[in-house]
């Protein structure tokens, strides 16, 4: 008989689940639930396991929240749990519950080529580091190496670092979000509401009065070509995009590839592309040869926190990814 473990990928909109083969890896019995229509996310769980008729015994979730604790409370749904009483009310032999973006990196390894595109550097070095950031409601950051043929996540909140201005328009626009803010980080500009802030600084900037727009309106009134604002404030996002992910592999020498992810890029994929965001990854004077080498893929898999939740369950278990 096939052993198959329960996988989780938990928004604060939907949850996410399906069964991963402990021997393949085949991701199998994908649903979609809304969080709203339970009341907790071990209702969710069991909905799940009696539409499919399974029981299995290790499962592993992927929540975008701090997982350190035994206790889980989610930072965008009211969902909150104990990760041992959930386990033993489940009847887990094995319980693991990681960071989203632990999931993100972790289903690096798993990739095909056509669930990524790559945008500019030479090949990988398969043994050298990982960097994986991603805008979407904020910035999320992690890295990955290699140690002794297990891949090791490395969680931090490098979202949260400082923002650096390169052009006199981004230290006017670091301007105006200090008198917001007080302190910028990389994600009040990086992130979908990060996308706002910059087509609110630049009316500021242009005495144009800002209309009341959402993240999808700035992008797709900026594709369209609608607001020559929300196309200069798209154009800005894809530049500092690319000067932020520049940092990430100067900082940690990630000549394994630098890993795109998030909801919002994907919005505007072919805009990105074709943006000046690859020159600005690669604009770091002395080193801008050395950051020109360095790959980087924009991942276009539709469950990326479903693959790395199968792939941390999988080497936990001890298989080999990859």
């Amino acid at each position: 008989m096939t052993k198959t473990g329960l996988i989780a990928d938990v928004g604060g909109t939907n949850i996410r689940l399906a069964l991963v083969e402990h021997q393949t890896g085949a991701i199998q019995y994908i649903q979609k639930y809304r969080c709203s229509e339970f009341p907790s996310i071990e209702d969710a769980v069991r909905t799940y396991l009696d539409d499919i008729n399974e029981a299995p015994q290790e499962a592993c979730f992927a929540i975008a929240c701090p997982t350190s604790n035994d206790w889980i409370s989610m930072t965008n749904h009211s969902w909150a749990f104990s990760r041992s009483e959930t386990q033993r009310n489940l009847e887990l032999n094995n319980f693991w519950v990681i960071n989203d973006f632990t999931a993100n990196s972790m289903s690096l390894p798993t990739l095909t080529e056509a669930q990524k595109i790559q945008i500019g550097g030479s090949d990988v070095d398969p043994l050298a580091p990982i960097t994986i950031y991603g805008p979407g409601t904020g910035l999320g950051v992690a890295h990955l190496i290699q140690q002794e043929g297990r891949y090791i996540p490395i969680a931090c909140e490098g979202g949260h670092a400082d923002f650096a201005p390169i052009s006199e328009l981004e230290v006017e626009l670091l301007s105006f979000l200090k008198g917001r803010f007080g302190r910028v980080s990389n994600e009040r500009i990086l992130s979908g509401p990060g996308l706002v802030n910059i087509y609110e600084a630049l009316c500021h900037i242009h005495q144009k009065p800002a209309q009341q727009y959402q993240p999808a309106d700035v992008s797709a009134k900026g594709l369209s070509g609608e607001d020559s604002i929300c196309r200069q404030a798209l154009s800005m996002f894809c530049q500092m995009m690319g000067s932020f992910g520049g940092n990430l592999a100067l900082m940690l020498g990630a000549f394994g590839g630098v890993y795109i992810a998030g909801g919002v890029v994907g919005n505007f994929v072919d805009y990105f592309l074709a943006s000046d965001f690859r020159n600005r990854f690669e604009e770091k004077g002395r080193f801008s040869r050395y950051c020109s080498q360095i790959p980087v893929y924009l991942i276009t898999a539709e469950q990326p926190g479903l693959q790395g939740a199968a792939a941390y369950l999988r080497q936990e278990l001890g298989y080999q990814l990859g």
